[in-house]
Formats: C-alpha cells, structure tokens, sequence
C-alpha cells in the first residue's frame, strides 16, 4: 500500500475526491510556520493510502483538485518511485534523482511553494 494525502486548504473551492481505492488513515490539524501570506497559518492533512496499481490514478486525480493559487502540492512515494503533484502537473521521477527533483521544485517555486516548504520525502 501506498501512503499519500491531500492538503484540505490546498483543494479548489467544491473540488472532490471520489470514486477512488483510498483508505482513510489519519486527518491532522497543524500550525505551520512557513505558510505564506496566501496560505491560511493552520492546515489540515487527510492521510490515506491505496494501492500501488492506482498511484497514476489517484497522482491524476488529486492534481485535478489542487488550487492553483497559493503553492499548494502533494507527493507520495512507490516502490523507489516520487510523484510530486501539483495543481495539473505531476513530476513522477525513480527516487534520489536528483536533477528530476531539481526541476519539481523549480516548478514548485515558480507556482509561489517557498523554498521551506520544497522538503518532500524519498524513499529510495
């Protein structure tokens, strides 16, 4: 199983997530100190993991959901592989890559993510 989530501040105004293999797994309330202006200084993470054999259908959809005002992405690792997701945009890359990386966080600068937030995960 893989362990993705979804910023709630960071999803269109009546976006959805349905009609996906997710199960819930945690949904967490937090002061984040790196917000930017634009950006609300509590955030609420929904936790979830699905399948592996759904990671491009559930990076698809959740890149169907995101704002695309305010820096907001997500990402998730599978089986040595990173999916950055950001609002119709999607870096998929082999983990520890790191000119791939480089150029999702570039994306995610020039989208307004401040650099304190560009800290996403591996697994390699």
């Amino acid at each position: 199983m893989v362990l993705g989530y979804v910023l709630v501040e960071g999803m269109r105004s009546s976006a959805r997530l349905e009609g996906l293999p997710l199960t819930l797994t945690k949904i967490e309330r937090y002061a984040v100190a790196s917000a930017t202006p634009d950006q609300p200084s509590v955030w609420t993470t929904v936790e979830f993991t699905f399948p592996e054999d759904a990671s491009e259908q559930v990076a698809n959809a959740v890149a169907d959901v995101l704002d695309e005002h305010g820096g907001w992405y997500s990402h998730f690792n599978t089986g040595g592989e990173t999916f950055v997701i950001y609002a119709h945009r999607i870096f998929r890359y082999s983990s520890g890559d790191g000119a791939k990386r480089a150029e999702a966080a570039e994306y995610g600068r020039s989208v307004g993510v401040p650099e304190p937030q560009l800290d996403w995960d591996e697994d390699e």
